[in-house]
C-alpha cells in the first residue's frame, strides 16, 4: 500500500539480512502490509544497534548468520539499550540449540525463513502486543534435545579453533595457558561425543550451541 495511504500508526520494522536479494524481497513484501513499514535495514550484526538507536523500530527482525556479530549477540544488546524494540529471530538453520540461546538473549520470537510471509508479519504483530512466537516444530526439538553442556568458556575455546588455530593460537587468542585449553578441548570433544576439535566445533554449530 502506498505509504500516503498507510495507517496512521504503523508498526516500525528494522531488517537485518546480509543476502541483498532477501532483505530487498522481505522489505517489500512487507511493506505491502497496510500496518507495517520497514524503516531501516541493514546487512551486518554490528550495525543492528546503532541502527535501533537512529530509527527506534518497534520490532526488529534478525537473521543469525551475520557478518560482524551475529543476530544473537546483537539481540542481546538490544534487549539490553533498546528495551521497547522487540526481536524476531528469522533464520534459515532451526537449531534447538539457537532457540535456546535466541530466548536467553530476550528475543520475543523465532522463526524459520520457509514460511509465507503472511505469517511473518502475523508474527510481527503478535510480539509487539506481548506473545512470544516460536515456530511449533522447533519448539519441540528445543525441548527434546536439551541444554547446550558446554561452558561458555568451552564454546569459546571451540570458536577459536576455526582455520586451522593451534593450541598456542588459542590460548594467546583467549589469554589462556595451553594446558587450559588443551582441558577445555578434551571436555568439549568428550560432551559433544566426538573425536577431534574440528569434529566437537562442526557438532556444536550443528546444534547451535555456537
Amino acid at each position: 500500500m502506498p505509504r500516503s495511504h498507510r495507517p496512521t500508526k504503523c508498526i516500525r520494522v528494522l531488517l537485518a539480512e546480509d543476502q541483498g536479494m532477501m532483505r530487498g524481497a522481505l522489505a517489500l513484501l512487507l511493506g505491502m502490509e497496510e500496518d507495517i513499514d520497514v524503516v531501516a535495514q541493514v546487512s551486518a550484526g554490528d550495525a543492528i544497534v546503532d541502527a535501533a538507536l537512529a530509527h527506534r523500530p518497534d520490532v526488529a527482525l534478525l537473521d543469525i548468520e551475520l557478518p560482524g556479530m551475529s543476530g544473537l549477540d546483537a539481540a542481546a544488546e538490544l534487549h539490553s539499550q533498546t528495551p521497547d524494540c522487540r526481536v524476531l529471530i528469522l533464520t534459515t538453520f532451526g537449531r534447538p540449540g539457537y532457540l535456546r540461546r535466541a530466548m536467553e538473549a530476550g528475543a520475543a520470537g523465532f522463526l524459520v525463513k520457509d514460511g509465507p510471509v503472511e505469517d511473518l508479519a502475523t508474527a510481527i504483530r503478535r510480539v509487539l502486543t506481548g506473545e512470544t512466537v516460536v515456530d511449533p516444530a522447533l519448539a519441540a526439538a528445543a525441548l527434546s534435545a536439551g541444554p547446550n553442556p558446554l561452558t561458555a568458556r568451552e564454546c569459546d575455546v571451540l570458536k577459536a579453533s576455526v582455520d586451522g588455530a593451534t593450541v598456542s593460537d588459542i590460548a594467546a587468542k583467549l589469554h589462556l595457558s595451553e594446558s587450559t585449553v588443551r582441558n577445555y578441548l578434551s571436555s568439549a570433544i568428550g560432551k559433544t561425543g566426538t573425536r577431534n576439535r574440528m569434529e566437537a566445533m562442526r557438532e556444536a554449530r550443528r546444534q547451535g550451541w555456537l
